[in-house]
């Protein structure tokens, strides 16, 4: 049985994605410069984790973009 995926994380996996392909990483390239293991960042793009902030801080630094721009749009 599946669970259904929270909203919010979806979201926040999309604009993971959204924004690491308008920077042309692929996801293992985030992943590396994130320091996070690739199998974890597609379940965060995917809306499959609850990352922490620290994790979050993490991708946020080789996308070049703020927290904020990150959680735009989630839990609207």
């Amino acid at each position: 049985m599946e669970k259904t995926k929270s909203p919010e994380l979806v979201r926040l996996g999309e604009n993971i994605r959204e924004l690491r392909a308008k920077v042309g990483l692929s996801q293992e390239d985030l992943a590396l410069q994130a320091g996070l293991d690739r199998t974890y960042l597609g379940g965060a793009e995917r809306g499959e984790r609850n990352l922490t902030i620290l994790s979050l801080l993490k991708i946020c630094r080789p996308l070049n973009v703020s927290l904020s721009i990150l959680l735009e749009g989630v839990g609207e």
